[in-house]
C-alpha cells in the first residue's frame, strides 16, 4: 500500500515494495567500494552526490543500488552507536528529510534497518533541521537526511543525540570508522539485503501510517521551543508578554517578512503560522514544497528573488497606501532565503536611504544577530560578567568589536556547527553566559538554547532589535548598543536597519560563495601541505615586511591553528592544524589585530577555502592579501609532493 503525506502533497513510500530485493547491478560490491571513497565523513554530516547518475544537478529521485546499500549500512552503523549510547534495547528515535528528491528513498531504507534492529522509529517525513533537532530532544536520538546547502543531486545525513545538536567529533569520528568498515566488507550488499528485508511489512506500514500524526506533534514542539529561544523565557505567561509586546510594536510600525522558500523543508513548516500570530505580515514565493526553484545555497546571488519580491511588495503598499490613506503601511521590510534544510537563511531588506532591496553578507547577518542578542542581554541584565560568543575560526574580527563594546568575550572553534556548539557547551559549563553562537562566515546564527542554526531566529533577531524601543528612561536595544560603543551620536528615535548597519564596525571580508574562496589544491595531506606553506610564507614574510607595513600597516603576526574546539596561538610549527584552520593573524604597529587570511579543507565539500579579513572599509586591501595567500598556497601546494 502506498502512503503519502498530507502537508506535502508527496509519496511517503510503500512498505510493500523491499529495496535490493533483487541485485541488478554486476560487481555491485566493487561499485559500493567506488562510491564510499567519494563520501565526506565530518563530525558535520555525510554527504555525497545519491542521485543515481552521479551528477550533482541531477533532480532525479533515484539513487540506484550502491547508494542503497550504503544507506543501509549508515542506518545500522547508527543503530548500533545509539543502542550503546542509550544504554537501550529498544532505543526510540525521530527520523526525517529535507525536501531533495532522493531523501525519501533514503529515509525508506534506513526506516527498514532501524525498525528490524530493533529501533523504534517515529518519522516526521520532511522536516526543517531546526523542527527535527528540537522535537528530537523528546526522544532517544534523531535521524536527518539532508546535504544542507550542497546541489539538489547531493544528499547525506546527520545524527544526534538529545541535547538538540549534532554528535561531537569524539562520537563521530568512530562512528564513520565504524560504518566505511562495514561499507568495505566483500558480503557488504549481501548485509544490506539482507537488513532491508528483516522488518515485518505490518511494521513499515505503521511507520508510514503515523507520518501524519507524528508532524503535527513535531510541529507544535517545533512552536514551543522557537518561542522559548526567540523570547529567551521558559516560563509561558512570559512569552505571551513578549508575544504582546512584539504585536503591540508591529500594530504601531508595521512590518512585512517576504521568504523565498525555494521549495525547501521550511515551505511546510511554522513560519507563516509563527509570524502571523506575532502580528507580522507574512508573504512568501516558491512555496511548494520539493518544488526547488533555483540554486540552493542562501548566498547573495540566489536572493536576488527574494529581493525582487520584497521591492514588489514594498510597491503595492506604497500603491496601495496612495489609493487608501487609512491602509496599513509597512514601516519594516525583511526577507530571507533558507537552504533545503531550513537551518540557514541570509536576510534582504529595503534600504530607505538608497530605496531599493539589499541583500546582506553572511558576516553583517550575523553581526547584527550578535549586535541584538547582546544588546537584549544588557536590556534584561544590565551587567554583561562572564559573558560570551562562540564563533567558529573565520568569522570576521568585527565580532570582537561588538563583543568588547559589551564587555564580553569571544572564543573560536574550528568550522563545523559540530564545534562550535560544542564550544559553546564548554563555555557554559565554565560558567560563562553564551547566548549567541554560530559560524559567521556562513551566515545565521545559533541562539541558546537552540544547537542549531534557524532563520526564525536570526529574523527575530532583528525584528527585537527594531521594535524594542526606549521605554521612558530605558533605552532600547538600539540605543543600548550606541551608548556603548561610544556612537550616541548616530542613535535616533525613528531609526531603521540601514542607520544599525552604519554602526556596524567596518571590516572588508571574503564571501564563502565567491570564486576566489577556493583555492585549487590537490594536496590531500594537508599537514604537509601547510608545512610547506609555512615554509613559503616564512621566506615571502623576510622579502615584504617593509611593503606590507608601508601598504597595509602590518608589522607583525601570528599563526593560530583551531582543531575542534581547541584554539592553539603563536604555533611554531604549521603543519600541526592538520586539517583544521590555519589562520595567519596580522598586527599593526600598536599591537592591534589588522587582518587576517585564513584556510581550510571544507569537511563536507570537495574544495579547499581561503578567506581574508581586513579591518575598515579596504576591498583592495582585502582583494590583494587574499591574491597573495592564495599564491603562496598554490606554491606551497606544488612543493609538497
Amino acid at each position: 500500500m502506498k502512503y503519502f503525506d498530507k502537508t506535502a502533497n508527496l509519496e511517503i513510500g510503500d512498505a510493500q515494495i523491499i529495496p535490493l530485493k533483487e541485485i541488478k547491478t554486476e560487481n555491485l560490491q566493487q561499485e559500493v567500494k567506488e562510491q564510499i571513497e567519494k563520501t565526506i565523513l565530518s563530525a558535520s554530516g555525510w554527504r555525497k552526490v545519491f542521485a543515481q547518475s552521479g551528477e550533482e544537478e541531477d533532480k532525479t529521485d533515484q539513487i540506484g543500488e550502491a547508494n542503497a546499500v550504503i544507506a543501509a549500512h549508515m542506518a545500522a552503523a547508527f543503530a548500533e552507536f545509539i543502542k550503546a549510547k542509550s544504554g537501550k534495547n529498544t532505543p526510540k528515535i525521530v527520523l526525517g528529510c529535507d525536501s531533495r528528491p532522493t531523501g525519501r528513498q533514503i529515509a525508506d531504507i534506513m526506516i527498514r534497518v532501524l525498525t528490524g534492529k530493533n529501533v523504534q522509529v517515529e518519522y516526521i517525513f520532511i522536516a526543517a533541521a531546526p523542527e527535527i533537532m528540537a522535537y528530537g530532544r523528546l526522544f532517544d536520538g534523531f535521524v536527518y537526511i539532508s546535504a544542507s546547502h550542497n546541489p539538489i543531486g547531493h544528499n547525506g545525513v546527520k545524527f544526534g543525540l538529545n541535547d538538540g545538536g549534532v554528535i561531537a567529533a569524539g562520537d563521530a569520528i568512530p562512528l564513520a570508522e565504524k560504518f566505511k568498515t562495514e561499507c568495505l566488507k566483500e558480503n557488504a550488499v549481501q548485509v544490506a539485503a539482507a537488513m532491508c528485508a528483516a522488518p515485518q511489512t505490518a511494521q513499515i506500514d505503521s511507520v508510514f501510517a503515523n507520518v501524519d500524526k507524528s508532524k503535527k506533534t513535531a510541529l507544535a514542539q517545533y512552536r514551543a521551543f522557537t518561542m522559548e529561544v526567540i523570547s529567551t523565557y521558559k516560563d509561558t505567561d512570559k512569552q505571551t508578554q513578549f508575544a504582546e509586546s512584539i504585536k503591540s510594536a508591529c500594530k504601531n510600525a508595521p512590518a512585512a517578512i517576504v521568504c523565498d522558500f525555494n521549495g525547501s523543508a521550511r515551505s511546510i513548516s511554522i513560519d507563516a503560522e509563527l509570524f502571523a500570530s506575532l502580528g507580522i505580515d507574512f508573504f512568501s514565493i516558491n512555496s511548494q514544497c520539493g518544488k526547488i526553484a533555483h540554486t540552493i545555497i542562501p548566498e547573495p546571488e540566489n536572493l536576488v528573488y527574494c529581493a525582487e519580491e520584497l521591492a514588489r511588495i514594498k510597491a503595492k503598499n506604497d500603491s496601495d497606501c496612495a489609493k487608501m490613506p487609512a491602509a496599513k503601511k509597512y514601516q519594516t521590510f525583511l526577507g530571507y532565503m533558507p537552504d533545503c534544510d531550513g537551518d540557514r537563511g541570509n536576510i534582504v531588506f529595503f534600504d530607505s536611504v538608497e530605496n531599493k532591496p539589499r541583500v546582506l553578507k553572511a558576516q553583517e547577518v550575523f553581526a547584527l544577530s550578535v549586535l541584538a542578542e547582546l544588546a537584549a542581554l544588557a536590556y534584561e541584565n544590565g551587567n554583561l560578567e562572564k559573558t560570551a560568543v562562540v564563533v567558529n575560526d573565520p568569522t570576521s574580527m568585527r565580532i570582537e568589536k561588538i563583543a568588547q563594546a559589551f564587555g564580553a568575550q569571544v572564543f573560536r572553534a574550528e568550522v563545523g556547527e559540530a564545534n562550535v556548539v560544542n564550544l559553546a557547551r564548554l563555555k557554559r559549563s565554565e560558567g560563562y553566559t553564551v547566548r549567541i553562537l554560530g559560524e559567521g562566515s556562513n551566515g545565521g546564527n545559533i541562539t541558546h538554547p537552540a544547537a542549531v542554526r534557524d532563520p526564525l531566529n536570526t529574523v527575530f533577531a532583528l525584528i527585537k532589535l527594531l521594535t524594542i524601543k526606549d521605554q521612558g528612561e530605558k533605552p532600547g536595544l538600539f540605543h543600548i548598543w550606541c551608548k556603548k560603543s561610544n556612537q550616541e551620536a548616530s542613535y535616533k528615535n525613528n531609526f531603521d536597519l540601514a542607520d544599525v548597519i552604519k554602526t556596524l564596525p567596518a571590516f572588508t571580508t571574503t564571501g564563502v560563495s565567491e570564486k576566489r574562496a577556493v583555492a585549487g589544491v590537490t594536496q590531500k595531506d594537508h599537514a604537509k601541505l601547510k608545512a610547506s606553506y609555512q615554509k613559503v610564507f616564512e621566506k615571502q614574510w623576510n622579502e615584504k615586511r617593509g611593503e606590507l607595513l608601508a601598504k597595509y600597516k602590518i608589522a607583525d603576526y601570528t599563526p593560530i591553528c583551531n582543531n575542534g574546539t581547541t584554539e592553539k596561538v603563536g604555533i611554531s610549527d604549521y603543519s600541526v592544524s592538520g586539517k583544521g584552520g590555519l589562520k595567519i593573524l596580522f598586527k599593526d604597529e600598536n599591537g592591534e589585530n589588522c587582518a587576517f587570511i585564513w584556510m581550510r579543507g571544507s569537511g563536507t565539500e570537495p574544495v579547499f577555502r581561503v578567506m581574508c579579513d581586513v579591518k575598515g572599509e579596504n576591498a583592495q586591501a582585502e582583494a590583494e592579501l587574499l591574491e597573495w595567500h592564495t599564491k603562496m598556497l598554490l606554491e606551497a601546494d606544488a612543493l609538497s609532493k
